[in-house]
């Protein structure tokens, strides 16, 4: 049985060969910890030293600002947990649309005296800019905004954002998971104090990741132990992660542009398909990602589109959100103004480099059926 086509790269991306084939000799040969004085352990450094001048490249800043970790939610903790620990309690900003391992340590920041606010976006997922000047009227220590959504795929004007939070005097950050490898940025063009990537979304391996950080940024480590990382990461550094991490990211840096270009017009093929289905696109009107679809049917729930194209070889996500057995339309599509009816329905499509035209026509044509055999069975239920 062959497995299903894969629509769900927001999700995860398999491993590139020359990522694996990089990391390979770090489970077994080339097994030293990167602390030991003697030889195995200098190999393992400059397999590590290696890797962050890899990182630092692609992102355009110098190997130091590179602290290697878990992944994102590891570094967006890092960043606002450890930052607010030098800060006096004030207002930290967040946009309503955060990843949750963004909103929820900014929501114990609340907790210990802090303002929450959170940015309003509007009906296309776009961040409100009225809105962010207005938030800074107030004294502001933080700011977290993404740089990409991980569900709408909408690009989000996070240089902007930093002009204003610099200005203010408050401390930046953008969770740039979803975007690194999509489309082309750099640290110094963002204008952020921090930035976080995944590795696991770029072709990389789960359980690496990265915090970049403005060389005068000081943060308190979350982790302590035995002062690896330059003291900001505590624990023995998981070598063959972190060399598939540099490997990944070098290669998602020479490959962004055409990149973009080949999954753009997926991107257009499938969403003209999904129109003529009569599907509302999410953040149709805004600067999206160019893998990203996130579209409903009306009148069908989302949870059982995905299952049903999941039976026909099509591997997506749904946008809803499961507490206590009862599906909810999710938190980015409340924010953005959508009825929960219509939102219920939610699909995210999240191409990849290696999807093709017939991929995309077979998952169309999959959609067709399964809505046409629901609202067959809707109408006999009635």
């Amino acid at each position: 049985m062959s497995l299903p086509v894969y629509l769900d790269h927001n999700a995860t991306t398999p491993v590139d060969e020359a990522v694996l084939a990089a990391m390979l000799p770090y489970f077994r040969e080339e097994y030293g910890n990167p602390s030991s004085r003697h030889e195995w352990g200098t190999r393992a450094r400059k397999a590590v030293d290696l890797a962050r001048e890899r990182v630092a490249a692609a992102l355009g800043v110098q190997p130091p600002q590179v602290i290697f970790l878990s992944g994102g939610s590891e570094g967006n903790n890092l960043f606002i947990k450890g930052a607010a620990a030098y800060l006096k309690p004030s207002q930290a900003l967040v946009s309503s649309v955060e990843h949750p391992c963004v909103a929820k340590p900014a929501q114990e920041l609340a907790r210990q005296g802090w303002t929450l606010r959170k940015l309003a976006v509007d009906g296309a997922g776009r961040l409100d800019l009225r809105d962010v000047d207005a938030a800074f009227s107030e004294p502001t220590g933080l700011v977290s905004v993404m740089l990409a959504n991980n569900e709408t795929g909408v690009v989000y004007d996070v240089a902007a954002v930093a002009e204003k939070a610099r200005a203010a005097g408050a401390l930046v950050h953008t969770d740039a998971v979803q975007a690194f490898g999509k489309i082309p940025f750099d640290f110094a063009s963002l204008n952020v104090h921090a930035l976080t990537i995944s590795g696991h979304k770029f072709h990389g391996p789960k359980g690496s990741g990265a915090l970049v950080v403005d060389k005068r940024l000081a943060l308190k480590p979350i982790i302590q132990g035995g002062g690896h990382e330059s003291g900001m990461r505590a624990g023995t550094e998981n070598v063959p992660a972190i060399v598939g991490l540099g490997v990944a990211c070098e290669l998602a840096a020479a490959r962004v542009k055409e990149y973009m270009s080949r999954v753009t017009a997926l991107r257009e093929r499938l969403e003209q398909g999904l129109t003529a289905l009569g599907a509302t696109i999410f953040g149709r009107e805004a600067k999206r990602l160019p893998n990203t679809t996130y579209f409903a049917l009306p009148g069908i729930d989302g949870e059982t589109l995905v299952i049903q194209v999941d039976q026909a070889g099509y591997a997506v996500a749904s946008g809803a959100a499961c507490s206590s057995g009862v599906a909810q339309a999710s938190a980015v599509l409340k924010a953005m103004g959508v009825a929960d009816e219509l939102g219920r329905g939610a699909v995210r499509v999240s191409l990849g480099r290696d999807n093709t035209v017939d991929q995309v026509d077979g998952f169309l044509g999959a959609v067709a059926a399964a809505a046409a055999r629901l609202r067959g069975l809707a109408a006999v239920a009635t």
